[in-house]
């Protein structure tokens, strides 16, 4: 029998309702619709969660929520994620776009969402064909958009040329996640004519909306997310004192991620010795730390959709030189200043022009900003970044919400001050090449704030005593040492 009689007899897609009954006799069999479900994956998932920690109930509520702010006799469409390819046949790593996941809980790619108030929930589904089940496994179909996601209705994608048009054509106005477009949709005319008319707009300023607080679940996976990073980050410290690499610590980093249960790192860590510090998103990773140099390590962690964000900077060597700790110093109390005004009613652009006060005068008292030269100029050579910015499914997330608007309580953000100083920056040589960032991520709470990322040192006695405590080939360090370089 050839592979392909093979394939059509014994990876023929099989009825959604006859897998869920073949479970009913066997303890070890549960449907497989392509990503974890409870009955699939007890180990992270709880009974009534549609995605680990995020419960169905807690979708269906997104949905709501989404239907009361549009407008009326208006329609959403969210397109999934695509698949993008390495090569002709190997792709890369898949990642759901983040308002899709928002309100459908479905990880996968192909599907087309449609939100509507006369037609709630609608999901047109990829359909699945032996030779994909062959190569690429299961995915979830028709039944399991009903079944599993809870969509009030479903289709398979191939209808949706039929079906979607008259939904739009009932529409008066259209909105879509324009960063992620599926031409499944935009070819078909009665899209066309909306759009031509200017009734097509961006959805996220909606989805934004909804994914600006977060619930307690959301708050649960970002305080996990960044307990890992944390956890990953303090154990790349240590192992710094002995591997002078970047590529290693970028490896070490992502080893300890996902050796804790985080799926993917939220971007691909920085890494940067001595002057690729003053790389902002320096990506490149493959230089030799050395002695006297500090390294700057700016990395996150995905746990279940949501991201962890944290910076620190420290001498692998073990102790920071006079200038070095003079600038370290400067960035650590704008950290500090700036983590305090974080509480309900002010506003990331309010925290920004504080900090920028705070360095200016630090820049001049050091020496790096002098008379005689245009200094709003040299600043932004030196500090170009904003203090910091909302963190969440994506890690800048909620592009759409303004800096100026009033912090409330379930909003995380990052406060992360700077200073990068160029090789040929004009400045006294010994801080020429110095890059130093601090940053933790802050959740707004009603009396204040909570630093989530708080358990990796970032004072100067705390760093240099877990360095040097790791610096020979045994661990000199006791859990107690630990406890205080960590708090």
């Amino acid at each position: 029998m050839t592979i392909q009689l093979l394939a059509r007899k014994f990876l023929r897609p099989v009825p959604f309702k006859q897998m869920i009954g073949r479970r009913a006799f066997s303890s070890q069999m549960a449907a497989d619709v392509g990503q974890p479900t409870p009955a699939t994956h007890p180990q992270i998932m709880k009974d009534g969660e549609l995605t680990p920690g995020i419960t169905t109930d807690e979708y269906i509520s997104r949905r709501h929520r989404l239907l009361e702010l549009l407008p009326e006799k208006s329609l959403a469409i969210l397109a999934a994620a695509p698949v993008k390819m390495m090569t002709d046949v190997v792709p890369y790593t898949f990642r759901q776009d983040a308002d899709y996941l928002y309100i459908t809980g479905c990880q996968q790619p192909g599907g087309i969402a449609i939100l509507g108030r006369e037609w709630g929930l609608c999901m047109f589904m990829p359909e699945a064909k032996p030779h994909d089940v062959l190569w690429q496994g299961q995915i979830a179909g028709v039944e399991a958009a009903t079944a599993i996601f809870k969509a009030d209705r479903s289709y398979p994608l191939s209808k949706l040329p039929k079906i979607l048009p008259d939904m739009i054509r009932q529409s008066s106005k259209l909105f879509h996640n324009v960063n992620n477009v599926s031409p499944g949709y935009t070819i078909l005319e009665a899209y066309q004519i909306l759009s031509s008319n200017g009734k097509v707009e961006d959805l996220s300023k909606y989805t934004h909306q909804l994914r600006w607080k977060k619930s307690t679940a959301e708050l649960n996976l970002m305080r996990q997310s960044a307990s890992i990073a944390c956890q990953a980050l303090l154990l790349t410290i240590m192992h710094s004192s002995r591997h002078r690499h970047e590529s290693m610590l970028s490896a070490k980093i992502e080893y300890e991620c996902r050796m804790r249960g985080a799926q993917r790192m939220a971007f691909n860590p920085v890494v940067g010795g001595g002057s690729n510090g003053t790389v902002i998103h320096y990506s490149r990773n493959d230089q030799i730390i050395n002695d006297g140099d500090l390294v700057l390590m700016d990395v996150g962690c995905e746990l279940h959709g949501y991201a962890s964000d944290i910076t620190r900077t420290w001498p692998p060597s073990g102790s920071f030189t006079s200038a070095q700790e003079q600038l370290y110093h400067l960035i650590l109390e704008t950290n500090k200043e700036s983590v305090k005004l974080c509480r309900p009613g002010t506003t990331i652009r309010d925290i920004h022009k504080y900090s920028v006060e705070m360095l200016y005068q630090g820049f001049k008292e050091i020496g790096l900003l002098k008379e005689g030269r245009n200094n709003s100029l040299v600043f932004n050579q030196l500090n170009p970044t904003s203090i910091g910015h909302y963190l969440g499914m994506d890690v800048h997330d909620c592009s759409t919400i303004t800096y100026d608007r009033p912090l409330e309580p379930g909003v995380v953000i990052t406060i992360e001050p700077g200073v990068y100083i160029p090789t040929n920056f004009d400045c006294p040589e010994r801080y020429r090449g110095t890059g130093i960032r601090i940053e933790d991520d802050i959740l707004i709470t009603e009396s204040g704030h909570e630093v989530i990322t708080g358990s990796v040192p970032k004072e100067v006695k705390h760093l240099e005593k877990l360095l040097n405590s790791f610096s020979g080939s045994t661990p000199k360090v006791s859990c107690d040492d630990l406890k205080v370089a960590c708090h």
